[in-house]
């Protein structure tokens, strides 16, 4: 009877768990529409656009994530992106992290497949670092409107503190897979 009790409390720990990030946004933005009533129409209306969106691309990043883990073996993530791929898989992470053109929020389901695919720290962070301001869209933009010289010079410093950043953080960070 006791095993049945804690089974039971840790499924509900389980779920609360799970859905703690959506219960605090929900507190947070009916906080905020009380607070703020005057602002509600925008705030609905905005919070809509973007609970559309996101409706519209999860399903994209989901089957991405599903032929992922279907035709990448953990093996490859390991060799190409795991501790020992140095800065050869930062540099493949930066590759990988500059092809999406989606929002930045779509990366992040990725780097979590990665990671327990046995993708290292560094790699991770490489990689949602190169999704937030190195994608090839952007590139092309900025170097119609700020030019060849900035852009290279943007890019190179950004590669670098992104590489930095990753392995600092894979010092300071001990993810458990």
């Amino acid at each position: 009877m006791k095993d049945n009790k804690m089974m039971k409390e840790n499924d509900i720990s389980k779920i609360i768990k799970s859905y703690a990030g959506v219960l605090i946004f929900a507190a947070l933005f009916i906080g905020v529409v009380t607070l703020f009533p005057e602002r509600k129409e925008i705030i609905v209306n905005e919070s809509s656009k973007y609970f559309i969106e996101m409706l519209l691309i999860i399903p994209a990043v989901m089957l991405s994530i599903g032929l992922f883990s279907v035709w990448v073996s953990k093996e490859q993530t390991s060799k190409y992106l795991g501790k020992e791929s140095g800065i050869k898989g930062a540099l493949i992470s930066i590759i990988i992290g500059s092809l999406p053109t989606g929002p930045l929020y779509m990366s992040f389901p990725i780097a979590s497949s990665l990671l327990k695919k046995g993708a290292s720290m560094l790699s991770i962070v490489v990689f949602l670092g190169a999704c937030a301001c190195l994608k090839i869209p952007q590139g092309l933009v900025e170097l119609k409107f700020m030019g060849l010289k900035f852009m290279a010079i943007r890019w190179s410093f950004s590669i670098l503190l992104i590489i930095l950043m990753g392995y600092i953080i894979e010092r300071v960070i001990d993810v458990k897979k």
